[in-house]
């Protein structure tokens, strides 16, 4: 089989229309780059068929240089496989086709000419496919022959080509089956051509084709045949029209339906339908009888005759209803189906209809085929049937309706019965009450003759604790045996918590002892469930019934599984009465003890905060009096002073200080000192040390008389809507002169069209101060910091980066916890004072705060605030 080189083809080839060679030949071009191989790959991949390159050589062998991966789609086989052996291909191709591939392969060699050729084959997994295979032969310098080709799969064309034969064979028999008279007739209305074979017609087809309708039809028909047709190649649609025509055979009626055949031309199929006028005459009070009984769809329906109830009509549904087929209903009476449960129905309906002439929701019983007897809601009126008096009755299936009803009920009841012994459970301690209520609801509930509840007892045995019964049968009431034997018999029947079900005494295997006890009592069948108490058998609730045999129903059976695990409860609850009424005196006496212990230590506790409070404020509020008295002497001294020398040293003169503030109570009054025209050289940096000290104390004092504060009475902040870009220009001012005198930088990423957020500017800028004061004073100078903000779920979030030294976790875990920093760092403690009221304000603005370490190096600080919304307020 002649084959064909592919050298992965570009796009761009595919796409100006190249020859598959033509393609396969760029490969060996010598500006062709190895680099676009795997593209090319890619492309042959996705191509609709199998490409191929194969070399025959002068000696009749054949070598495959290249098959595309299409092989294992089209062949079922790996390339790999059929360059190995090229005669795989050969064995697939279907037995008629292979003479005809073998001659078109050597005409194809001979004279050097294109190959085409399509034929069958058949895979390894047995499916049938057509292919279509094109190459073109290259006759190479040492006389080898190279084909460069594509086979393609077209199974489908040709199977669509095989299945448009058929239907077009198909439809000729349609259309030679069809006895209608067919027109083909311009939009002019001239007739093109005619199929009459089977109709009646008077006229031959030479006397119609080439002529107009005018010429043969009737004035109106002619007019009505035109509007059609003109309505048909407007619309694109069918069109029918229906007219009559006088005939040799009398006046007859016609329809036509025409569709479109060509262009401005119509097909026209004209069919004689006047015995269908004349049956739909006759039949129209029967259908409207029809119609009028079947529109209650999907019940069932059924019309009979009035005085015998024999079966005219019956609909699908009352097949599906009662079980008779509709042959097995027509013709026959309801009384030889045996339909009704009571004969006295069928005689007071006939009496009903015959006074009134309706019956509307009668609740009667009706008997299936398979003897099941189901409920029906029964309407039915009289009707008149060609003179015949007849009833047409529309039955609504309401047997699933009712048995529903009546487990709604049961089931109410039961839930009535679970509710009120919870709730006399709940509400009494009186086990003996308890008790005999239960039995007494559940028999009543039940209907059986005799309800009870048995202890089960290592010491005393077996006894009755609470019964409830029929007069009529003996009593179990006071009934106890110590029979161990016997004993154990009766609680091997409700072992392994199982349920004990005996619907007839006489169709079970017993002991002679149990089968005298149930003779002793009467018992016909019982119904026993096990009381268990913390996974012991406690006793038992025992149902009998002893009229008779009974079936006891599933939900009975669950009705007395949960008043037994009821009274589980109840018998707990007393033994836990009885336990904590022995313990409830020790409690009281202990918990009086213990209240009393308490309200001393909360006494204690409430003096000690009362100290603290006193001590703090006291403290605080003179340090804070002598620190700004000093800060007042010092700054004088720097201002008045005259540096003196190359050391920088003040000379003082000691002139008499400004007036001390009226705000410094008189106990801290600058003291007269003497000489004070003298002057005193001071250096300036220990004055400048003095200054920033007493600063850093002033600081500290205020943070911690406004801690103070916010544990007493909360921090007051106004909440109002910010332009965050507008805070931030305020904060910038105040961090100039500390971002200088560090050498520090700070890069702005926040971009102005933010939201606005719901703060309070003043805080919110001491805030960003303070966290970036942390990090210039815990860092050499050259700090870098940048601020962004991004918009998170309602919440925008703000971060303050620095390339300075890090923290532990633990450290970023506590930096804004008030607690006692180093000691011998005064700095930190009021740092960490700051941090402190940094989280404070930003709780109180609805938002969270923290410090994260970066990967490299450095702090982020990060903290959010609510957006403004319109129904956001001002918080107090």
């Amino acid at each position: 089989m002649a084959m064909i080189t592919l050298n992965i083809m570009p796009i761009a080839y595919i796409s100006k229309g190249l020859r598959v060679d033509e393609i396969v030949k760029s490969r060996h071009k010598p500006d062709f780059l190895p680099e676009k191989i795997p593209l090319l790959e890619t492309v042959a991949a996705n191509l609709p068929g199998m490409i191929f390159q194969i070399l025959q050589r002068q000696d009749g062998s054949i070598f495959v240089p290249y098959i595309s991966s299409s092989c294992k789609y089209l062949y079922e086989l790996e390339p790999e496989a059929v360059q190995a052996d090229f005669q795989v291909l050969c064995k697939l191709i279907h037995p008629q086709d292979i003479k005809a591939f073998t001659e078109s392969i050597a005409v194809c060699r001979n004279t050097l000419t294109p190959w085409h050729w399509e034929g069958r084959i058949v895979t390894p997994s047995g499916k049938l496919k057509w292919i279509q295979g094109t190459s073109q032969p290259e006759l190479q310098a040492a006389g080898d022959c190279l084909w460069h080709g594509l086979i393609m799969d077209i199974t489908d064309r040709k199977q669509a080509q095989e299945k448009l034969q058929e239907s077009e064979a198909r439809y000729k028999a349609i259309l030679d089956a069809i006895p209608d008279l067919m027109f083909r007739i311009s939009r002019d209305g001239e007739y093109l051509d005619l199929k009459s074979e089977g109709a009646n017609i008077t006229l031959s087809r030479e006397e119609i084709v080439g002529k107009n309708l005018q010429e043969l039809l009737p004035s109106d028909v002619a007019a009505i045949s035109q509007v059609a047709i003109a309505k048909t190649l407007d619309s694109g649609t069918l069109q029918s029209c229906e007219y009559q025509l006088t005939t040799p055979l009398g006046i007859r009626d016609y329809e036509a339906r025409l569709v479109v055949s060509g262009a401005d031309e119509v097909l026209a199929i004209v069919r004689d339908i006047t015995d269908r006028k004349q049956g739909e005459i006759a039949l129209q009070n029967l259908a409207q009888k029809f119609a009028k009984a079947f529109s209650c769809s999907p019940d069932s329906i059924t019309i009979s005759t009035l005085q015998e109830g024999r079966f005219i009509e019956v609909n699908d549904s009352f097949v599906n209803l009662s079980g008779y087929g509709r042959d097995e209903a027509i013709g026959k009476t309801s009384f030889e189906l045996n339909l009704w449960v009571n004969d006295r129905d069928r005689l007071n309906l006939v009496q009903e209809l015959q006074s009134t002439g309706v019956a509307r929701n009668l609740e009667i019983d009706f008997r299936q085929k398979s003897g099941e007897i189901i409920t029906t809601l029964l309407s039915a009126e009289v009707i008149d049937l060609n003179g015949i008096p007849a009833i047409l009755a529309v039955h609504h299936d309401i047997t699933e309706r009712k048995q529903v009803e009546a487990q709604l009920r049961f089931c109410a009841q039961r839930d009535r019965l679970l509710a009120e012994t919870l709730v006399r459970i709940r509400s009494s301690l009186n086990l003996e009450e308890i008790l005999q209520t239960t039995v007494t609801e559940v028999r009543h509930f039940l209907q059986a003759d005799r309800v009870f509840i048995g202890l089960n007892n290592a010491n005393l045995g077996v006894k009755t604790l609470a019964e409830s019964g029929d007069p009529k049968y003996p009593s179990v009431s006071g009934w106890s045996t110590n029979d161990e034997a016997y004993l154990q018999e009766l609680r091997n029947l409700l072992k392994d918590n199982v349920v004990g079900v005996v619907d007839d005494i006489t169709q079970v295997t017993l002991s002679p002892k149990v089968k005298a006890h149930f003779q002793k009592f009467q018992t016909r069948a019982t119904l026993a469930v096990p009381i268990m108490l913390n996974n012991e058998l406690f006793g038992a609730l025992i149902a009998n019934q002893c009229s008779g045999a009974r079936h006891w129903q599933p939900i009975e059976i669950d009705l007395l599984q949960q008043m037994s695990e009821q009274l589980a409860i109840a018998i707990q609850q007393s033994q836990i009465c009885q336990k904590l009424a022995e313990l409830n005196t020790n409690l009281e006496h202990q918990v009086q003890e213990r209240t009393a212990q308490l309200q001393q230590k909360m006494q204690e506790v409430e003096k000690l905060h009362r100290v603290k409070d006193v001590v703090l404020h006291t403290v605080a509020h003179d340090l804070r009096t002598s620190v700004m008295g000093n800060l007042m002497v010092l700054k004088n001294l720097l201002n008045q002073g005259q540096v003196q020398g190359s050391k920088g040293a003040i000379t003082a003169s000691l002139s008499p200080l400004p007036p001390i503030p009226s705000a410094l109570p008189l106990s801290h009054a600058p003291c007269p000192i003497p000489n004070a025209q003298s002057p005193i050289p001071i250096s300036r940096s220990i004055i400048e040390r003095m200054i920033q000290g007493n600063d850093r104390q002033l600081t500290m004092i205020n943070s911690l008389l406004e801690i103070n504060s916010c544990e007493k009475q909360g921090i007051e902040i106004k909440i109002e809507p910010v332009q965050f870009s507008t805070l931030l220009g305020g904060t910038f001012a105040q961090l100039e002169p500390m971002l200088t005198q560090n050498q520090a930088t700070l890069k702005n990423l926040v971009a102005a069209d933010l939201p606005l957020v719901m703060a309070d500017e003043t805080r919110l800028q001491k805030v960003l101060v303070n966290l970036i004061a942390h990090s210039l004073q815990n860092n050499p100078p050259g700090l870098n910091f940048t601020l962004s903000a991004t918009v998170e779920g309602g919440m925008i979030r703000i971060q303050i980066q620095d390339d300075g030294v890090g923290m532990s976790k633990v450290e970023c875990d506590r930096l804004f916890d008030l607690h006692v920093r180093d000691p011998q760092d005064c700095c930190s403690t009021s740092i960490g004072l700051k941090m402190y009221l940094c989280r404070k304000v930003i709780k109180a603005h609805g938002g969270e705060i923290g410090v994260m370490n970066n990967r490299k190096r450095g702090l982020t600080f990060w903290f959010t605030l609510p957006l403004f919304t319109s129904s956001a307020t001002n918080r107090p």
